[in-house]
């Protein structure tokens, strides 16, 4: 997913604008496969991007396609816990799957509602958190105007672009990003970005 409107407009902060000409095209790999990508961000919680990665490669091998809901409940927590999925994990991505499949969460719809309630749907289930569930509004539902106000990469890169002493509050992280309305995902991805440990991310 590209979005030059997005860009243009964001190059009107002088701060991001230096950030947007150092980093290039904005560009996100939407994931379609909107189980996946939630079950992607219960797995990379507290961890690595590397540790995940391997994490989720594991996880994909135990079948011959990305399961479905109903695969992965009829797993044995000890033969997902060979992939290095935590218990704790197993358990919430076994109550995301329960849910998933006696539909009191149906996620094929559920981009017909609004980031906020999005949220609340998602944050029912276990294991997914306001920070997991607005990773799935920027990477699987290409929402625009996100913005994570307890990640800990965008505070960094907030930090780091407009010389802060400290790790910016989310009151003065709002008061910040109050310009880049209606694009604060796209602001995020490029703050992301700007940090070297983040230059794999799409």
């Amino acid at each position: 997913m590209t979005n030059p409107k997005a860009v243009n407009f964001l190059k009107k902060d002088p701060v991001l604008c230096k950030i947007i000409k150092n980093i290039g095209e904005f560009r996100i790999k939407i994931r379609k496969n909107r189980y996946k990508a939630l079950i992607e961000a219960i797995t990379y919680q507290q961890l690595t991007g590397f540790a995940a990665s391997a994490i989720m490669n594991r996880f994909t091998k135990l079948y011959s396609r990305f399961p479905k809901p109903i695969d992965v409940l009829n797993t044995s927590d000890s033969k997902l816990r060979s992939t290095g999925l935590s218990k704790m994990k197993i358990r919430y991505i076994k109550e995301l799957s329960r849910k998933i499949e006696r539909n009191e969460l149906t996620i094929n719809s559920i981009s017909k509602l609004d980031d906020e309630e999005i949220i609340e749907r998602l944050t029912q289930v276990k294991g997914i958190g306001q920070w997991t569930a607005e990773m799935f509004l920027i990477f699987s539902l290409g929402r625009l105007d996100v913005l994570p106000l307890n990640d800990l990469g965008l505070k960094k890169g907030i930090q780091q672009a407009f010389s802060l002493p400290e790790l910016p509050e989310p009151k003065q992280m709002e008061k910040i990003a109050e310009g880049w309305k209606p694009y604060r995902s796209v602001a995020t991805w490029y703050l992301w970005k700007s940090l070297q440990k983040f230059d794999s991310i799409g």
